[in-house]
C-alpha cells in the first residue's frame, strides 16, 4: 500500500512526505460515495471542477485552503478528510 504521508525527523525539524494521489483517491470515493459529481461537489466548494479532477487524479497537490473547502462541501471536517487519508497509510 502507498503512504500518503510519511514522517520524519531531521535535524530536530519534522516533515511530511506527502502522496497526493491516496488524498485524490479519498476526495474521488467520498464524492463518489455521497452520489455527487465532480461538477456538483466544485461548485460547493468554490474551486474549478478541472482542479478538482487533477487533485482527484493526483497530478496536483492540493493545497490547505482547497482541500478545508471541499472536506466542508463534503460535510467533513478537515481533520476528518486528513484522518481519511493517514488510515490509508496503515
Amino acid at each position: 500500500m502507498v503512504k500518503a504521508c510519511a514522517y520524519h525527523e531531521e535535524k530536530g525539524v519534522f516533515h511530511v512526505n506527502y502522496d497526493e494521489k491516496v488524498t485524490g483517491r479519498v476526495i474521488s470515493e467520498l464524492r463518489r460515495e455521497k452520489g455527487v459529481t465532480q461538477e456538483v461537489l466544485s461548485g460547493l466548494a468554490g474551486v474549478a471542477r478541472s482542479h478538482l479532477a487533477m487533485i482527484e487524479s493526483g497530478t496536483v497537490q492540493a493545497n490547505v485552503d482547497t482541500l478545508w473547502r471541499i472536506s466542508e462541501a463534503l460535510g467533513l471536517r478537515l481533520s476528518e478528510l486528513i484522518r481519511m487519508v493517514e488510515d490509508r497509510m496503515k
